[in-house]
């Protein structure tokens, strides 16, 4: 009879994550275009039922909010191109000018933000408690993406930290896109607010994950951090929507 060792018994190591996958250019390429499409397709219904329903004119801070938005995403679908295109030294350059616009976005978004409230204040429009949904979609953007940008020596996690950052902004594509019919069909409460406001992107944060396992057999550890910390927000953010101590503070926050 024999004894085995300890170090029979031990794990055996684990690989080191793949970074790279044949699929990879077409699977972030397509997660982008899911993107726009959630963006694009809710903001343009938006527009529409905003001079549809006469109402008031857009503010000059609204378009600005706007463009930051869509440079944002335009330059992150240039960065995928360019990295699709062997053009890794532009992919770097650009990304410095990119993280300049990042660090003005929240606070351009947020000043939209109250603006719009102020102004939309006793009005069907106005829904000062909405202001939890804004101001943590900004924080876990800028944790993200300033997370991605540290993190860029490591191809792996700073590309899923960037595409992370920016679907989370995507939700409020989605939101706009079947907001109103999923808190139809649902009711108004807690979880119908929360699908309202996070089905959509999360189901953008779960096809990254189920693709990691499908072509590397386990998740990223950074995508395992984000993803804990930007479900974690999504709930705290829904719970303070309803919290009636949030109320008072929000109309607070806009000077009621």
């Amino acid at each position: 009879m024999t004894t085995g060792t300890s170090a029979d018994f031990a794990p055996s190591p684990q690989k080191p994550f793949a970074p790279y996958h044949p699929w990879d250019r077409n699977f972030f390429l397509a997660l982008v275009v899911a993107i726009w499409l959630a963006l694009l397709s809710g903001f343009t219904w938006d527009v529409i039922d905003h001079f549809v329903g006469h109402h008031r004119a857009y503010p000059l801070l609204t378009h600005l909010h706007a463009l930051t938005m869509v440079g944002w995403v335009s330059i992150l679908t240039a960065q995928v191109l360019l990295i699709r295109s062997g053009h890794a030294a532009t992919h770097k350059r650009l990304g410095l000018a990119a993280m300049a616009l990042a660090a003005g976005m929240p606070f351009i978004g947020l000043a939209t933000a109250w603006l719009s409230q102020r102004l939309d204040f006793g009005t069907p429009d106005g829904d000062p408690p909405f202001a939890s949904i804004q101001i943590g979609g900004f924080i876990v953007f800028t944790v993200l993406v300033w997370s991605g940008f540290l993190l860029r020596r490591d191809a792996s996690a700073h590309k899923r930290l960037m595409l992370l950052s920016t679907i989370d902004l995507a939700g409020a594509g989605f939101g706009r896109l079947w907001g109103f019919a999923v808190g139809d069909a649902l009711g108004h409460g807690f979880w119908s607010f929360t699908a309202s406001a996070d089905l959509g992107k999360d189901a953008l944060i779960l096809a990254l994950g189920l693709y990691d396992l499908v072509t590397r057999g386990r998740l990223h550890p950074a995508y395992l951090v984000a993803t804990v910390g930007m479900l974690a927000s999504q709930w705290l953010q829904s719970w303070l929507y309803f919290d009636p101590t949030w109320k008072i503070i929000s109309l607070k926050l806009i000077g009621h």
